[in-house]
């Protein structure tokens, strides 16, 4: 069951949510956050707009696209969508490991550079801690929402 003030409340705190996902996503390698919380937060933000809208909205009202409906749940396009999110982001963390062993490093370890002259903020730290949390959030995110999806459906 949808109300007016559901879906108002998701139009509303959605965007919140997910700024503040991306932030922590990004803060993670120094200050509390990273990946996985920004996973989770967007999460929970994709499932606000299935409670306000329902599975089909995102492929129907966002992407404009039909939904079979003789086809299984393992068949929609949003959760084979999520499932290679999933597998991407298993190889960008896995990835990030063995890109140090390349340099002769040990496994997962991670570096930082910071660069100067940068307009607004004057430097930034750019650490390679960063890929292997965004591996971590797509993971995160593919995988809570194929089974947020299919058990949804249910």
């Amino acid at each position: 069951m949808t109300t007016t003030i559901m879906k108002t409340t998701a139009r509303i705190v959605v965007p919140i949510v997910l700024v503040l996902a991306i932030s922590l996503l990004l803060q993670g390698h120094n200050l509390p956050g990273g990946g996985f919380i920004g996973g989770v937060l967007t999460t929970a933000a994709f499932a606000l707009i299935y409670v306000a809208h329902g599975l089909d909205y995102l492929e129907v009202g966002v992407l404009g696209q039909d939904v079979d409906p003789g086809t299984g749940v393992f068949d929609h396009r949003t959760v084979t969508a999520y499932e290679r999110a999933f597998v991407v982001g298993l190889a960008v963390a896995v990835g990030s490991g063995f890109v140090a062993l390349a340099f002769g490093e040990q496994f997962l370890s991670q570096t930082y550079a910071i660069v100067h002259d940068v307009p607004v903020y004057h430097e930034i730290e750019l650490a390679t801690a960063l890929v292997f949390d965004v591996g971590v959030y797509l993971v995160v995110v593919g995988g809570l929402l194929t089974i947020l999806t299919v058990v949804g459906a249910e």
